[in-house]
């Protein structure tokens, strides 16, 4: 668990009666999952556990997200705002975060674009692991590296085609194909795309 926040003695505690608004976003997508209030035993509790724990207004004590539905929030890192009397927490939700069982307590949230890889990512590695005879990713994948590779080549040599002898949709088709099909061979190699767009930062930063 990667946590930038230094000291909880410092946060501004005492503006709202010991409890500080904290807004969950998915680590991966930057999706924001859902807010509720923690005072410092809550918060505490989720620097020690890793889990996401709060304090329920309504039953005035601690509670741990998950904690009768199994869908927890592993957390990845926690911040606060310029003030210190608000905390943003990156965290890797273990199934829907809403009791709704919805992905989102916020239903007119979605993914952006940018960030839909990583949800495609995260797909691809629930796929991995259904019967092959459902699943074209498990398939593919049950075919070792040198399919994998040799299909985001062919993906590859289609998008330059694409590009130079056929339609726009045809190029966004194989794009995306060679996006996904990335995606497969970064999953056979046991390498997460966060890895990949470090590098690209890294270089980026130079």
């Amino acid at each position: 668990m990667l946590v930038t926040l230094e000291n909880s003695q410092e946060l501004a505690w005492d503006k709202m009666d010991n409890l500080l608004p904290a807004i969950i976003q998915d680590a991966a997508t930057g999706a924001v999952l859902m807010q509720g209030f923690m005072n410092e035993e809550a918060l505490n509790a989720t620097l020690t556990s890793g889990k996401a724990t709060f304090f329920s207004r309504s039953k005035q004590r601690l509670w741990m997200k998950g904690e009768s539905s199994n869908n927890t929030l592993d957390v990845q890192q926690v911040l606060a705002d310029c003030d210190k009397d608000c905390l943003l927490i990156a965290a890797n939700p273990n199934g829907p975060t809403c009791h709704l069982n919805t992905t989102s307590c916020f239903p007119e949230e979605k993914l952006s674009q940018q960030n839909f890889l990583s949800h495609l990512e995260r797909f691809v590695d629930k796929r991995a692991n259904d019967p092959i005879e459902e699943s074209y990713t498990a398939k593919l994948l049950s075919r070792g590296t040198n399919k994998v590779a040799q299909k985001v080549g062919e993906e590859g040599v289609e998008v330059v085609i694409a590009a130079l002898a056929e339609t726009k949709e045809d190029f966004l088709g194989e794009c995306a194909d060679l996006f996904y099909h990335t995606l497969v061979l970064l999953k056979d190699q046991n390498v997460e795309l966060s890895e990949v767009m470090e590098v690209l930062q890294q270089r980026h930063n130079k």
